[in-house]
């Protein structure tokens, strides 16, 4: 059995190939091909740069759930290469504020580089973990997280920083995959490992 750690770390590998290498083969898909497929509007993905999309890894589309609002401050947890970190900037305006947080330097690199690249200013991007958000209490009028809960090893302690991050009357919104009670155990296999 792997160590949390070992966990860990084939999950930061796994998403430091997608920074750093966006071209070479992934056993999931990611790119701007794969956002559209998953609901996102294809004319915002074809509006932002092909560097700010190349990098994407999500497995749904968490602002497609309830919209964001001028103003509102939106933090993204496991924000990767900033897709949804960036329209979530565009859609909350001069008055809002994004903040990104991932747990691997390459993606908050990239995308601080991609919000550059977009023209966003007032996104932010830090490096940290779901289950210690570094992030203020009462922050955020809305949390958003693409993929990311699924790979949390720490479930109930991820959304209590969700919950001390979010002001009264906040809203999580997030996208993610999960394996229903007719999976069965070669299924899982099938599917891989925590990191692939």
């Amino acid at each position: 059995m792997e160590s949390v750690n070992e966990i860990k770390d084939k999950i930061r590998r796994r998403f430091v190939k997608v920074a750093t290498c966006p071209t070479a083969p992934q056993r999931h898909p990611h790119g701007p091909a794969s956002a559209k497929k998953l609901g996102y509007d294809p004319a915002e993905i074809d509006g932002l740069p092909a560097v700010v999309v190349e990098s994407f890894a999500g497995v749904g589309n968490p602002l497609g759930l309830h919209p964001v609002r001028p103003g509102d401050t939106v933090v993204d947890i496991g924000c990767g290469a900033g897709v949804d970190s960036i329209l979530a900037a565009h859609k909350v305006g001069p008055s809002g504020r994004v903040v990104g947080v991932d747990m691997t330097a390459e993606m908050v690199e990239k995308a601080t580089a991609n919000a550059r690249v977009a023209g966003v200013p007032n996104a932010e991007f830090h490096q940290g973990e779901a289950d210690h958000l570094p992030v203020g209490d009462g922050t955020a009028d809305v949390v958003i997280s693409n993929g990311v809960f699924n790979l949390c090893l720490d479930k109930p302690k991820v959304l209590a920083e969700v919950y001390r991050v979010l002001r009264p009357g906040g809203r999580l919104q997030m996208a993610d995959i999960l394996l229903g009670e007719t999976v069965t155990d070669d299924a899982v296999e099938a599917k891989g490992a925590w990191s692939d």
